[in-house]
C-alpha cells in the first residue's frame, strides 16, 4: 500500500532534518501521529534496516563527509552528530568503515557511506493521486552542444543491462555502490554532476553503466568490483529538460527527453554520432538540474 511508503518517507525526512539532534522514536512518532511500534515495524519492513541502525549509519556517514571536506576538529564533529566523546565516535567510525577518523582525514579513500533512503516513488504517487491528477503540459526538450574534456570514468559496465532499473536488478547493490561513489564525490570531474549513468557499446551490443567521472590524471584507489577506463575528449549533443517535480512528472520528462535523443538526426546540426570509443551519459537530478541524455558526436 502506498500509505506505508509515504509514511516511511516522512520518517526518513524527519530523520534527515534532525540528524544533529538526539533522534527519538517517541518524538518522531508523536509528530507523525502513529505509535512507536507501528513506525518502527513499517520502517524495517520497507527499508530492511531498523530505524536505530538507519539513524546511526546516516550520522556516521555525514560525519565522514565533514572529516573529508572541512577542517573542523574530530571532537567537534563527533559532538555535532550526537556522540558522547571522540573515543565513542572513533569506535563507531572504525566499526562502519574499518579505518579511524584521523586516518581517513589524512588519506580519504572510497568507503561505503549510507545513502538517504527513498521509498515513496513516482509510481506510489501515481497510485495515490490517480483520478485527481491533471495532465501536465511539459515544455519541449532542448538540444545543445557541450564539450567534455578527456577524463577517466570509475564504475561498472554491464552488458546485461539496458537501463537504470535492469542495472540494479542485475546483482548490483544500489546502496553500497551509490554510497561508495558518494564518498568519492569530491573527486568528480569539474563541471560534471558526480554520480552518472549512461550507455556503452561493445561488440555490437548496448549496455548500461554507472559510476563517476574523474580527472584524467587520477591514480587513486578503485573500489572493489569497479574498474577505471579512459574516456577521450568529445563534444556531446545534450538532450535536456530543466528541473521538474520528480514525483509528478518524472516518467513524462524522461520519455520526452529520450524520444528526442534516440530519434534525433545529428546531421541537422553538422554532426555525426561518435559512440564507438565513447559512451552516452545520463544525468538525472530532477529538482536541482533536471534530466538529460548526452550522446558523443564528431563534426561532419
Amino acid at each position: 500500500m502506498y500509505e506505508w511508503n509515504e509514511l516511511v518517507q516522512h520518517m526518513v525526512d524527519w530523520v534527515e532534518a534532525n540528524l544533529f539532534e538526539t533522534a527519538s522514536l517517541l518524538k518522531m512518532s508523536d509528530q507523525l501521529g502513529y505509535s512507536p511500534y507501528y513506525c518502527s515495524r513499517q520502517f524495517n519492513e520497507l527499508t530492511g534496516v531498523t530505524l536505530r541502525e538507519y539513524i546511526w549509519t546516516r550520522k556516521i556517514s555525514r560525519a565522514a563527509l565533514e572529516l573529508r571536506d572541512t577542517d573542523d576538529r574530530v571532537l567537534d564533529i563527533a559532538v555535532k552528530y550526537g556522540f558522547s566523546s571522540q573515543e565513542a565516535f572513533t569506535r563507531a567510525f572504525v566499526k562502519a568503515f574499518k579505518v579511524t577518523p584521523a586516518a581517513y582525514r589524512r588519506a580519504p579513500r572510497p568507503i561505503p557511506l549510507a545513502i538517504r533512503q527513498e521509498v515513496f516513488s513516482p509510481y506510489h504517487y501515481w497510485i495515490k493521486e490517480r483520478g485527481k491528477m491533471d495532465r501536465m503540459k511539459l515544455q519541449p526538450a532542448e538540444v545543445k552542444v557541450e564539450f567534455i574534456p578527456a577524463h577517466k570514468f570509475i564504475g561498472i559496465w554491464d552488458l546485461g543491462s539496458q537501463n537504470y532499473g535492469s542495472f540494479w536488478n542485475n546483482g548490483h547493490d544500489c546502496d553500497e555502490i551509490s554510497g561508495t561513489l558518494e564518498s568519492m564525490s569530491n573527486l568528480a570531474l569539474p563541471g560534471q554532476l558526480g554520480q552518472t549513468a549512461g550507455w556503452f557499446y561493445q561488440d555490437g551490443q548496448k549496455g548500461y553503466l554507472y559510476g563517476i567521472p574523474v580527472a584524467p590524471d587520477y591514480n587513486g584507489p578503485i573500489p572493489e568490483g569497479m574498474e577505471c577506463r579512459e574516456i577521450p575528449e568529445s563534444e556531446y549533443l545534450v538532450f535536456f529538460h530543466p528541473p521538474f517535480d520528480y514525483l509528478k512528472d518524472n516518467g513524462a520528462v524522461m520519455r520526452t527527453v529520450e524520444d528526442l535523443a534516440w530519434g534525433f538526426s545529428p546531421e541537422t546540426m553538422g554532426y555525426a554520432w561518435d559512440e564507438e570509443t565513447k559512451q552516452d551519459y545520463q544525468r538525472h537530478f530532477p529538482e536541482g538540474y533536471g534530466y538529460a541524455v548526452l550522446r558523443p558526436v564528431k563534426k561532419l
